[in-house]
């Protein structure tokens, strides 16, 4: 079975150090919900396991089905399976989601294998038919003049068409109104499976009621300080972060 194993993660910005370590493992098919307030680290963590390049790793180690991926370019991370899904995406005028989603689907392909345009298409709008979104979606600019909640399902159509091994979510539901986090949510839920693990980075409850994790996780100063099912996000949804605090301060 596929995994993505964490092993005390140490990373730093620079000279500050934010993620303190981390462990985790999600296995395949698995959804995990890392919440914990604003500075704790939990976008940190997400952009170094994707290769950004301002994020150093000064200890620890990622493995992907057991092997390293930290020496990879972030482009080789994603030909191995791993997907980020950013919490503000670029726009990128002029450039179709079509041709933008081709170019990334070739670029996953071995050196002289060319992808097939008709099939291309036809896996295409059978994706978009699954997550109900219209076709003519594809032929506008990449995020240009979006609203979040379409900037998001384009996303969530890039994951299906590349059908990573791991999604690394980040704060997926950020600027969304409850109607587009319903219909952003009912596209992950599509995608679930066991060929997908998923790590649901946020900082509310709310996005929970429709994307149920199968673990929940509390971080705070660089660290996993809580773990529990679905209920410890209830838990925080009526304390806040306050407590997870003390206790950890007087751990």
């Amino acid at each position: 079975m596929s995994s993505l194993e964490i092993k005390n993660l140490h990373v730093s910005i620079g000279a500050k150090e934010i993620i303190k370590g981390l462990t985790l493992t999600i296995g395949a098919g698995e959804v995990h919900a890392l919440m914990g307030p604003n500075g704790t680290g939990k976008s940190t963590l997400s952009k170094a396991i994707a290769g950004h390049p301002d994020y150093t790793v000064t200890q620890g180690d990622v493995l992907l089905d057991g092997k390293s991926i930290l020496k990879m370019e972030p482009d080789e991370r994603a030909r191995a399976g791993i997907f980020l899904a950013f919490q503000y995406p670029s726009e990128i005028p002029g450039v179709s989601i079509a041709n933008f989603i081709r170019s990334a689907v070739q670029a996953k392909l071995g050196e002289g294998e060319e992808l097939d345009a008709s099939g291309y298409y036809k896996r295409l709008y059978e994706k978009m038919d699954l997550l109900k979104i219209d076709r003519k979606f594809t032929s506008r600019a990449v995020n240009d003049g979006f609203s979040g909640g379409e900037k998001k399902r384009c996303e969530i159509l890039q994951m299906a068409m590349l059908a990573p091994k791991f999604a690394l979510m980040d704060e997926t539901d950020s600027g969304l109104d409850i109607d587009a986090l319903r219909i952003v949510s009912e596209g992950v839920n599509q995608l679930r499976g066991p060929g997908l693990g998923i790590l649901l980075i946020t900082h509310y409850q709310r996005l929970l009621d429709y994307i149920v994790p199968d673990k929940v996780h509390v971080m705070w100063d660089g660290r996993i300080v809580r773990e529990g099912d679905k209920s410890l996000a209830l838990e925080l949804e009526a304390k806040g972060y306050d407590w997870v605090k003390k206790e950890f301060a007087t751990a």
